[in-house]
Order: structure tokens, then C-alpha cells, then sequence
């Protein structure tokens, strides 16, 4: 996932005192460490890959039958209904993408192959092609339980279908807690601790400085409501998207000749086909699966329902065209994005420079091509973890809407919270923090999948009037709105 950020251990905390040290906590941050392991190096990998495998056989596979037709409903949407007080389908989509699509992409991507191997791209492509299946799911049931708002629109999201669709608003309420407090709070600190890092590194400039700058830019936006983050994300989203994917295809280019080995090192890794034999090879499958899958499910975000709630605002006749946007963005995040990364990766075998983390390992590789490509990667980092925060604030913003109402005073607090999280993660080590939000992180996962696995038969049912429908010329294929 976008939000999350690559640690060194032992973790550090702000020392108490403001005189620049740190304090260390062994017991506690094992504790902590020894959790999340567990839970996201086991539990949560098998609930969401297990969840999108299902959904996967209950649809069909309708997200391979219907991909031509996402794209159809996506390019068509651009001007749909002008009009309208909520947004366009293609917004939504660019808003969507732009929480899945953050420094996770350049970052987290270089980690997991350093770690797993080049076969851990492998099963990151695997990763993302099961769960497009389960963002199908939760963008059309969001649009399926979406309720009125006193804007004229829309809202919906997992804590509105679980409400609405179950009957559990209690549920809802624990899922957007949760929310608020990883997404809305922690992951929007830890966006803009990575651009502070890149800008200092880059430029020498102060993380509080940054921290301010970026406050001052991301305050007009977030205070003027989903159809102003719509749009900036409709603006920054594919213009980043696709001046990172020509800078990395560039890299790849210039070694084209080695392009068919990686593709076949690549697959013979995932599967343990190298010269490792015996435990070490089974050893290496075991990594290049561990840390594709994770860095498929942290980056596209599929089963986690958040993105979701992005479609709600939608003006559409039936639910399931919003599903078929829904189902692009993991492709375009890990199956387009992260792999475009991976390849300049491999192919200039940047993953195996001792001393390399991160997006140092991502810099390396661009930089076989030219030095400055340096300076493209921070401006990369920067559009990526923007783009993510703006989404964030949305998404927290739509949480205190739903435990509080339409209440301003309630939701303009939170507002002024997210931006001060702004400056403080510009500055500080999140250290524990971080870990104690992916707990939080988990524990919203499940009533979101509980959610989807008691509402697939809404789905299957809209499946299967649009099929109908369409088999019978009463819609063209995938219009917008209908």
C-alpha cells in the first residue's frame, strides 16, 4: 500500500526533550514488530489474495470478460455529464488511483525484489490480476448502498454498504475509525515524511520548511470538498502516471537486448527454477512469493475498500459500469506502475548494489541512463505521495461525515488535524507509529471483506442484468451513466 514506508530496525521514537535524539523501546517495538509479521506476513496476505481468488470464481472472472469495457467506460466518461453536482467516472477513477499509486510504487517495489528476488515481480502480477476482482466488488457496491449527501451528491463507500447492505452499522463505525486514524492521520504523515526526505536529499531543504509548503498547497484543495480533489487528481494523476511510465520504459529501453532474459529470469525465479537447488530453492520461492504478494496487496489496495469510496459520488443508472472503472486501478498501479519500475530495476541489475534501500535502488537504475534522471525520481516521489494525500483527505473527510454527519465545525477539525499530521511527519520518525497503524489497518480489512463476501450476490445480480441487457441491445457497451 502507498501509505506504507520501509523501515530499518530497531525502530526509533522522538526522544522526549526536542534535543534531536532518539529513544528506544526494544520490548515494546518487538511486540509491535512481531504483530504486524504476523498479520501481514501471513493473515492478511491469505484473507485478501483468498478473497479476490473467490470473487474471482463467483464473478466468472469478470474482470478479464470485462476489461475491454472498462476502458470504454473510462474513455467515455471524460465529459459525462457536465452538469452534474457529483463527478465523472474517469475523476472518480483518477482520484481512486491516486491513493493506490504513492512512493510504494518506487520504493516499496525496489524492496520486495532486493528481498525476494527478481520471481517477486511474478507474483505481483498475480497479485493484481486477482484483485481487480474484489475492486469490481467494492466500487459497485458502493454505488449500489450510496446514499444522499447535503451537497446535492453522493457518498458511499464500505462503512455505507456494510450499513446499509447488512444491517451492521456498527461495523461501519469500526471501519471508519480506523480510517480516520491510518489513513486520515498516520499514512498522510508518512506521505509527506517521504517528500521532506526527497526534497532534503535532493535540494537541501528543511523537512519543516517542506512540511509548511506542503500544507499551504494541499489546504485549498481539501477544504473544497470531492469535487476539487476530483479534479487536481484528474489533472496530476495521469500526467505523473505517464511521465514516470516513459522515463522507466526509457531505462528498459536502453537494454533491450537483455529484456527477454529478464522476462524469463523473472518467471523461472517466482518459481525456484534457478541454480538454487533443495531448501535454498524452496527457500526462494517462498521469498519471491512473501514480498510479491505483499507488495501487490500494499500498493493496489484491492480488499481493503477505501479506494471505493472514491466511485460513490457517481451519477450512474447502474452500479456495476462504476465496478468496471474500479477493476482498471489495481491493473494500472501494480500491473503498469510497479512493473514498469521492477523492469528498469532487474534489467540493470540495481537490486544487487550492496548498500542500496529504497529508492536508492530505484535511482540507481535510472541513473545507467543519465545523472539528472535523479532529479525526475524526487519529482516523481513528490507528484506520487501528493497526489496519494490529497485522496487521504477524502477518504478521512467521508469517515467523520459518517460518524458525525453533516457536521462542519466536526469535519473542518479533522481537516485542520490532517494538515498539522502534514508538518509533524515531515519532521519526525514515525517509527512505532507506523506499525501500530498497519494493526489498525488490518483490523479495517475485515469487516470490509466480511462485507464483500455477504454482498456478492448483489454483485452477480448486476453482473447479470447488464449482461442480459446488453446481449439484448437495450445499452451500448458500457456507456457512461447507464
Amino acid at each position: 500500500m502507498p501509505g506504507r514506508s520501509i523501515r530499518a530496525a530497531p525502530v526509533k521514537v522522538p526522544a522526549v526533550g526536542g534535543r534531536g535524539g532518539v529513544v528506544q523501546y526494544p520490548v515494546m517495538n518487538a511486540t509491535i514488530d512481531a504483530g504486524n509479521n504476523l498479520l501481514w506476513g501471513w493473515l492478511l496476505i491469505y484473507l485478501l489474495i483468498g478473497a479476490g481468488l473467490y470473487f474471482t470464481v463467483r464473478t466468472g472472472a469478470a474482470q478479464f470478460r470485462y476489461f475491454g469495457q472498462a476502458w470504454r467506460t473510462i474513455l467515455g466518461s471524460r465529459d459525462n455529464q457536465p452538469g452534474q453536482r457529483g463527478i465523472t467516472s474517469f475523476q472518480a477513477f483518477a482520484t481512486g488511483l491516486a491513493s493506490r499509486v504513492g512512493t510504494g510504487n518506487i520504493a516499496g517495489v525496489a524492496i520486495a525484489i532486493s528481498l525476494g528476488g527478481p520471481g517477486a515481480v511474478f507474483w505481483m502480477w498475480v497479485t493484481a490480476l486477482v484483485g481487480m476482482s474484489s475492486a469490481l466488488i467494492e466500487a459497485t457496491l458502493a454505488q449500489a448502498f450510496k446514499v444522499r449527501d447535503g451537497e446535492r451528491g453522493f457518498r458511499g463507500g464500505p462503512a455505507y454498504y456494510i450499513r446499509q447492505g447488512l444491517g451492521q452499522g456498527w461495523m461501519g463505525q469500526l471501519f471508519a475509525v480506523f480510517l480516520i486514524l491510518a489513513f486520515g492521520l498516520v499514512f498522510n504523515a508518512v506521505q509527506s515524511n517521504s517528500i521532506a526526505a526527497s526534497m532534503q536529499q535532493a535540494f537541501g531543504l528543511s523537512p519543516a520548511a517542506v512540511g509548511v509548503a506542503l500544507v499551504l498547497l494541499t489546504a485549498p484543495i481539501i477544504f473544497g470538498g470531492i469535487r476539487r480533489v476530483a479534479r487536481v487528481a484528474e489533472l496530476v494523476v495521469p500526467f505523473m502516471a505517464l511521465a514516470y511510465l516513459l522515463v522507466a520504459l526509457y531505462v528498459v529501453f536502453t537494454h533491450l537486448g537483455q529484456v527477454p532474459d529478464m522476462l524469463l529470469g523473472i518467471v523461472r525465479s517466482a518459481f525456484g527454477l534457478e541454480s538454487a537447488v533443495g531448501g535454498a530453492a524452496g527457500f526462494a520461492v517462498q521469498q519471491a512469493l512473501m514480498m510479491g504478494v505483499k507488495r501487490g496487496l500494499f500498493s493496489n489496495e484491492a480488499g481493503i475498500g477505501t479506494a471505493s469510496i472514491a466511485h460513490s459520488p457517481v451519477k450512474t443508472q447502474r452500479p456495476v459500469t462504476e465496478g468496471f472503472v474500479g477493476l482498471l486501478e489495481p491493473f494500472i498501479d501494480t500491473v503498469v506502475i510497479c512493473t514498469m519500475t521492477a523492469l528498469a530495476i532487474v534489467v540493470t541489475g540495481s537490486y544487487t548494489v550492496s548498500g542500496l534501500d529504497g529508492v536508492g535502488i530505484t535511482d540507481t537504475a535510472f541513473r545507467t541512463v543519465a545523472p539528472w534522471f535523479s532529479w525526475l525520481l524526487t519529482l516523481a516521489v513528490l507528484m506520487f505521495a501528493y497526489s496519494t494525500m490529497i485522496s487521504y483527505a477524502y477518504y478521512g473527510t467521508r469517515a467523520v461525515r459518517y460518524l458525525f454527519g453533516p457536521n462542519e465545525l466536526v469535519t473542518n477539525v479533522f481537516k485542520g488535524v490532517f494538515l498539522l499530521f502534514i508538518v509533524i511527519g515531515a519532521s519526525m520518525d514515525l517509527g512505532a507509529v507506523i506499525d501500530f497503524s498497519d494493526a489498525m489497518l488490518f483490523t479495517m480489512s475485515i469487516p470490509n471483506i466480511i462485507g464483500l463476501y455477504l454482498l456478492i450476490p448483489v454483485v452477480k445480480r448486476e453482473l447479470a442484468n447488464y449482461r442480459a441487457d446488453l446481449q439484448a441491445g437495450r445499452v451500448r457497451p458500457a456507456t457512461p451513466g447507464q
